[in-house]
Protein backbone atom coordinates (compact mmCIF):
# COMPACT_ATOMS: atom_id res chain seq x y z
CA UNK A 1 0.00 0.00 0.00
CA UNK A 2 1.22 3.50 -0.84
CA UNK A 3 2.78 4.85 2.37
CA UNK A 4 1.91 8.42 1.37
CA UNK A 5 -1.75 7.57 1.83
CA UNK A 6 -1.41 6.79 5.50
CA UNK A 7 -5.08 7.30 6.21
CA UNK A 8 -6.49 4.63 3.90
CA UNK A 9 -8.84 2.66 6.09
CA UNK A 10 -11.39 0.96 3.92
CA UNK A 11 -14.23 0.98 6.42
CA UNK A 12 -17.48 -0.74 5.50
CA UNK A 13 -20.08 1.86 4.62
CA UNK A 14 -17.56 4.66 4.02
CA UNK A 15 -19.24 5.45 0.71
CA UNK A 16 -22.56 6.02 2.43
CA UNK A 17 -21.24 8.25 5.22
CA UNK A 18 -19.54 10.48 2.65
CA UNK A 19 -22.54 10.91 0.38
CA UNK A 20 -23.75 14.05 2.15
CA UNK A 21 -20.30 15.65 1.86
CA UNK A 22 -19.38 17.22 -1.50
CA UNK A 23 -15.85 16.76 -2.84
CA UNK A 24 -14.38 20.23 -3.22
CA UNK A 25 -11.90 20.35 -6.11
CA UNK A 26 -9.46 23.25 -6.49
CA UNK A 27 -9.55 25.15 -9.79
CA UNK A 28 -6.59 27.46 -10.53
CA UNK A 29 -6.05 29.93 -13.34
CA UNK A 30 -4.27 27.97 -16.09
CA UNK A 31 -5.63 25.56 -18.68
CA UNK A 32 -4.10 22.21 -17.78
CA UNK A 33 -5.02 22.54 -14.10
CA UNK A 34 -8.60 23.51 -14.95
CA UNK A 35 -8.85 20.51 -17.28
CA UNK A 36 -7.55 18.05 -14.68
CA UNK A 37 -9.90 19.47 -12.06
CA UNK A 38 -12.81 18.99 -14.44
CA UNK A 39 -11.73 15.46 -15.39
CA UNK A 40 -11.71 14.48 -11.72
CA UNK A 41 -15.06 16.18 -11.24
CA UNK A 42 -16.64 14.37 -14.19
CA UNK A 43 -15.33 11.00 -12.97
CA UNK A 44 -16.58 11.57 -9.42
CA UNK A 45 -20.03 12.64 -10.64
CA UNK A 46 -20.32 9.49 -12.77
CA UNK A 47 -19.41 7.43 -9.72
CA UNK A 48 -22.26 9.00 -7.78
CA UNK A 49 -20.54 11.71 -5.72
CA UNK A 50 -21.44 15.36 -5.30
CA UNK A 51 -18.69 17.74 -6.45
CA UNK A 52 -17.97 21.44 -6.05
CA UNK A 53 -15.37 23.21 -8.18
CA UNK A 54 -13.68 25.94 -6.12
CA UNK A 55 -11.98 28.72 -8.10
CA UNK A 56 -9.07 30.05 -6.02
CA UNK A 57 -5.53 31.32 -6.47
CA UNK A 58 -2.45 29.24 -5.73
CA UNK A 59 -1.65 31.37 -2.68
CA UNK A 60 -5.10 30.90 -1.15
CA UNK A 61 -5.34 27.16 -1.84
CA UNK A 62 -2.79 26.15 0.81
CA UNK A 63 -4.72 27.61 3.73
CA UNK A 64 -7.95 26.03 2.47
CA UNK A 65 -6.31 22.64 1.96
CA UNK A 66 -4.71 22.51 5.41
CA UNK A 67 -7.97 23.60 7.09
CA UNK A 68 -10.00 21.00 5.14
CA UNK A 69 -12.08 23.65 3.34
CA UNK A 70 -11.08 22.29 -0.07
CA UNK A 71 -10.16 18.70 -0.80
CA UNK A 72 -8.18 18.06 -3.94
CA UNK A 73 -5.53 19.86 -5.99
CA UNK A 74 -4.70 17.91 -9.15
CA UNK A 75 -1.69 19.88 -10.39
CA UNK A 76 1.04 20.94 -7.96
CA UNK A 77 4.20 22.13 -9.70
CA UNK A 78 7.64 21.80 -8.17
CA UNK A 79 8.92 24.99 -9.80
CA UNK A 80 6.12 27.18 -8.44
CA UNK A 81 4.76 25.42 -5.36
CA UNK A 82 7.54 23.30 -3.83
CA UNK A 83 8.22 25.47 -0.76
CA UNK A 84 4.63 25.66 0.46
CA UNK A 85 3.95 22.03 -0.42
CA UNK A 86 7.02 20.85 1.51
CA UNK A 87 6.15 22.97 4.55
CA UNK A 88 2.57 21.69 4.82
CA UNK A 89 3.39 18.08 3.94
CA UNK A 90 6.15 17.91 6.55
CA UNK A 91 3.70 19.26 9.14
CA UNK A 92 1.16 16.58 8.17
CA UNK A 93 -1.38 19.20 7.10
CA UNK A 94 -1.81 17.97 3.52
CA UNK A 95 -1.59 14.50 1.93
CA UNK A 96 0.68 13.64 -1.00
CA UNK A 97 -1.28 11.59 -3.54
CA UNK A 98 1.73 10.92 -5.76
CA UNK A 99 3.35 12.18 -8.95
CA UNK A 100 2.37 12.05 -12.59
CA UNK A 101 4.73 10.45 -15.14
CA UNK A 102 5.69 13.95 -16.17
CA UNK A 103 8.82 16.07 -16.21
CA UNK A 104 8.04 19.73 -15.68
CA UNK A 105 9.87 22.93 -16.43
CA UNK A 106 8.92 26.59 -15.98
CA UNK A 107 11.13 29.39 -17.25
CA UNK A 108 11.81 32.08 -19.84
CA UNK A 109 10.90 30.82 -23.33
CA UNK A 110 10.94 32.06 -26.93
CA UNK A 111 9.67 30.83 -30.33
CA UNK A 112 12.43 29.15 -32.30
CA UNK A 113 12.62 31.88 -34.98
CA UNK A 114 13.88 34.31 -32.31
CA UNK A 115 17.29 32.58 -32.30
CA UNK A 116 18.16 34.24 -35.62
CA UNK A 117 17.42 37.65 -34.06
CA UNK A 118 19.50 37.04 -30.94
CA UNK A 119 22.54 34.90 -31.85
CA UNK A 120 23.85 32.81 -28.99
CA UNK A 121 20.50 31.73 -27.59
CA UNK A 122 19.54 29.63 -25.71
CA UNK A 123 22.59 30.63 -23.58
CA UNK A 124 21.39 33.35 -21.21
CA UNK A 125 24.53 35.42 -21.81
CA UNK A 126 23.23 36.18 -25.32
CA UNK A 127 20.58 38.37 -23.69
CA UNK A 128 23.31 40.74 -22.53
CA UNK A 129 24.11 41.53 -26.16
CA UNK A 130 20.62 41.81 -27.62
CA UNK A 131 18.34 43.36 -25.03
CA UNK A 132 17.34 45.93 -27.66
CA UNK A 133 15.81 43.17 -29.77
CA UNK A 134 13.25 42.60 -27.01
CA UNK A 135 12.58 46.27 -26.25
CA UNK A 136 9.24 47.98 -26.86
CA UNK A 137 8.31 51.69 -27.14
CA UNK A 138 7.70 52.02 -23.40
CA UNK A 139 10.72 50.07 -22.11
CA UNK A 140 13.32 52.80 -22.79
CA UNK A 141 15.67 50.52 -24.63
CA UNK A 142 15.52 47.72 -22.08
CA UNK A 143 14.51 44.23 -23.05
CA UNK A 144 11.04 43.08 -21.99
CA UNK A 145 10.26 39.74 -20.40
CA UNK A 146 6.55 38.92 -20.20
CA UNK A 147 5.73 37.12 -16.97
CA UNK A 148 2.61 35.33 -15.80
CA UNK A 149 0.65 36.30 -12.69
CA UNK A 150 2.39 33.72 -10.51
CA UNK A 151 5.08 34.68 -8.04
CA UNK A 152 8.52 33.99 -9.55
CA UNK A 153 11.92 35.54 -8.76
CA UNK A 154 12.34 37.09 -12.22
CA UNK A 155 13.25 40.57 -11.04
CA UNK A 156 15.79 39.15 -8.57
CA UNK A 157 17.27 37.04 -11.38
CA UNK A 158 17.52 40.02 -13.72
CA UNK A 159 19.36 41.97 -11.03
CA UNK A 160 21.65 39.10 -10.04
CA UNK A 161 22.60 38.29 -13.64
CA UNK A 162 22.91 42.00 -14.53
CA UNK A 163 20.49 41.81 -17.43
CA UNK A 164 19.19 45.04 -18.95
CA UNK A 165 15.57 43.83 -18.85
CA UNK A 166 12.28 44.75 -17.24
CA UNK A 167 9.36 42.49 -16.34
CA UNK A 168 5.85 43.02 -17.69
CA UNK A 169 3.43 40.92 -15.69
CA UNK A 170 0.05 39.86 -17.12
CA UNK A 171 -3.11 38.94 -15.23
CA UNK A 172 -3.65 35.34 -16.36
CA UNK A 173 -2.42 32.65 -18.73
CA UNK A 174 -4.77 33.77 -21.50
CA UNK A 175 -3.06 37.17 -21.59
CA UNK A 176 0.27 35.38 -22.09
CA UNK A 177 -1.06 33.51 -25.10
CA UNK A 178 -2.57 36.64 -26.64
CA UNK A 179 0.86 38.26 -26.52
CA UNK A 180 2.51 35.13 -27.88
CA UNK A 181 0.04 34.71 -30.75
CA UNK A 182 0.44 38.34 -31.84
CA UNK A 183 4.23 38.03 -31.80
CA UNK A 184 4.24 34.77 -33.76
CA UNK A 185 1.83 36.11 -36.38
CA UNK A 186 4.17 39.06 -37.01
CA UNK A 187 7.39 37.10 -36.46
CA UNK A 188 8.40 39.56 -33.76
CA UNK A 189 10.88 38.65 -31.00
CA UNK A 190 9.33 37.75 -27.67
CA UNK A 191 10.52 36.39 -24.32
CA UNK A 192 7.70 34.93 -22.29
CA UNK A 193 7.00 32.77 -19.26
CA UNK A 194 6.15 29.25 -20.40
CA UNK A 195 6.06 25.80 -18.95
CA UNK A 196 5.96 22.17 -19.95
CA UNK A 197 3.69 20.28 -20.17
CA UNK A 198 1.63 23.01 -21.80
CA UNK A 199 -0.29 23.43 -25.05
CA UNK A 200 2.43 25.69 -26.50
CA UNK A 201 4.74 22.70 -26.86
CA UNK A 202 2.16 20.98 -29.08
CA UNK A 203 1.79 24.00 -31.40
CA UNK A 204 4.90 26.22 -31.53
CA UNK A 205 8.54 25.14 -31.85
CA UNK A 206 10.54 26.95 -29.19
CA UNK A 207 13.19 26.77 -26.49
CA UNK A 208 13.78 27.74 -22.89
CA UNK A 209 16.59 30.15 -22.09
CA UNK A 210 19.41 28.19 -20.47
CA UNK A 211 20.33 30.04 -17.30
CA UNK A 212 22.93 28.74 -14.81
CA UNK A 213 21.80 25.43 -13.33
CA UNK A 214 19.39 25.69 -10.45
CA UNK A 215 20.47 24.88 -6.92
CA UNK A 216 18.78 25.44 -3.57
CA UNK A 217 21.93 27.33 -2.58
CA UNK A 218 21.16 29.77 -5.40
CA UNK A 219 18.10 30.90 -3.48
CA UNK A 220 19.70 31.16 -0.04
CA UNK A 221 23.46 31.76 -0.37
CA UNK A 222 24.57 34.99 -2.09
CA UNK A 223 28.12 33.66 -2.49
CA UNK A 224 26.90 30.77 -4.64
CA UNK A 225 27.00 31.14 -8.41
CA UNK A 226 28.15 33.72 -10.95
CA UNK A 227 27.24 36.69 -8.74
CA UNK A 228 28.90 36.44 -5.33
CA UNK A 229 26.77 39.26 -3.86
CA UNK A 230 23.20 38.33 -4.78
CA UNK A 231 20.85 35.37 -4.70
CA UNK A 232 18.84 33.97 -7.64
CA UNK A 233 21.67 34.00 -10.17
CA UNK A 234 20.31 30.77 -11.69
CA UNK A 235 17.39 29.36 -13.63
CA UNK A 236 14.44 27.33 -12.40
CA UNK A 237 14.60 23.53 -11.95
CA UNK A 238 14.66 21.71 -15.30
CA UNK A 239 13.29 18.32 -14.29
CA UNK A 240 10.56 19.06 -11.82
CA UNK A 241 7.74 16.88 -10.52
CA UNK A 242 4.01 17.31 -10.94
CA UNK A 243 1.95 16.14 -7.95
CA UNK A 244 -1.57 15.53 -6.75
CA UNK A 245 -2.33 16.55 -3.16
CA UNK A 246 -5.39 16.49 -0.93
CA UNK A 247 -6.72 17.61 2.40
CA UNK A 248 -6.74 15.19 5.33
CA UNK A 249 -10.53 15.30 5.16
CA UNK A 250 -10.55 13.90 1.61
CA UNK A 251 -8.54 10.81 2.54
CA UNK A 252 -10.67 10.23 5.62
CA UNK A 253 -14.05 10.56 3.89
CA UNK A 254 -13.15 9.19 0.46
CA UNK A 255 -10.33 6.64 0.94
CA UNK A 256 -11.16 4.69 -2.22
CA UNK A 257 -11.09 7.81 -4.36
CA UNK A 258 -7.81 8.93 -2.77
CA UNK A 259 -6.23 5.55 -3.54
CA UNK A 260 -7.42 5.68 -7.15
CA UNK A 261 -6.31 9.29 -7.64
CA UNK A 262 -2.84 8.28 -6.44
CA UNK A 263 -2.67 5.88 -9.43
CA UNK A 264 -4.26 8.28 -11.93
CA UNK A 265 -1.66 9.34 -14.49
CA UNK A 266 -1.18 11.38 -17.64
CA UNK A 267 1.94 11.98 -19.74
CA UNK A 268 3.51 15.27 -20.89
CA UNK A 269 2.11 14.73 -24.38
CA UNK A 270 -1.40 14.01 -23.13
CA UNK A 271 -1.51 17.14 -20.96
CA UNK A 272 -0.16 19.29 -23.82
CA UNK A 273 -2.77 17.95 -26.23
CA UNK A 274 -5.60 18.46 -23.73
CA UNK A 275 -4.47 22.04 -23.07
CA UNK A 276 -4.33 22.76 -26.80
CA UNK A 277 -8.03 21.92 -27.04
CA UNK A 278 -8.74 24.85 -24.73
CA UNK A 279 -6.21 27.34 -26.06
CA UNK A 280 -6.41 26.49 -29.78
CA UNK A 281 -9.78 24.82 -30.35
CA UNK A 282 -11.50 27.18 -27.87
CA UNK A 283 -13.29 24.44 -25.98
CA UNK A 284 -14.02 25.00 -22.31
CA UNK A 285 -12.12 22.95 -19.70
CA UNK A 286 -15.41 21.19 -18.91
CA UNK A 287 -15.95 20.28 -22.57
CA UNK A 288 -12.40 18.93 -22.85
CA UNK A 289 -12.88 16.91 -19.66
CA UNK A 290 -16.21 15.49 -20.83
CA UNK A 291 -14.61 14.43 -24.11
CA UNK A 292 -11.68 12.79 -22.30
CA UNK A 293 -13.94 10.94 -19.85
CA UNK A 294 -16.08 9.64 -22.71
CA UNK A 295 -13.11 8.59 -24.88
CA UNK A 296 -11.21 6.94 -22.00
CA UNK A 297 -14.07 5.30 -20.15
CA UNK A 298 -12.39 1.89 -19.88
CA UNK A 299 -9.23 3.50 -18.54
CA UNK A 300 -10.80 5.41 -15.67
CA UNK A 301 -13.54 2.90 -14.87
CA UNK A 302 -10.89 0.24 -14.29
CA UNK A 303 -8.96 2.58 -12.01
CA UNK A 304 -12.01 3.65 -9.98
CA UNK A 305 -13.91 0.35 -10.18
CA UNK A 306 -14.20 -0.09 -6.40
CA UNK A 307 -15.30 3.49 -5.69
CA UNK A 308 -18.75 3.59 -7.26
CA UNK A 309 -21.43 4.68 -4.82
CA UNK A 310 -23.99 1.94 -4.18
CA UNK A 311 -26.98 3.04 -2.18
CA UNK A 312 -28.08 0.64 0.56
CA UNK A 313 -31.22 -1.39 -0.15
CA UNK A 314 -34.17 -0.01 1.87
CA UNK A 315 -35.60 -2.26 4.57
CA UNK A 316 -38.89 -3.87 3.56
Amino acid sequence: MNKRLIAFTMLAGSHFSALSEPIRVVVNDWSSQRILANIASQIFIRLGYEVELINITVDVQWYLLKTNRVDLQLEVWEGTMEDKYAQLHKAGEIIDLGNYSVTTREDWWYPLYVKSLCPGLPDWKALKQCEGVFANPSSRGKGVYIAGPWEKPDRARIKALELNFIVEQVDDDNALWVRLNHAVEQRRPILIFNWTPNWVGAVYPGEFVEFPEHSLACETDPTWGVNSRLEYDCGNPKSGWLKKVSSRRFVKLFPCLAKSISSFDLTNKEIEQLSAQVNRERLSPKQVAQRWVKDHRVRWEHLFSECKVTLPTPNR
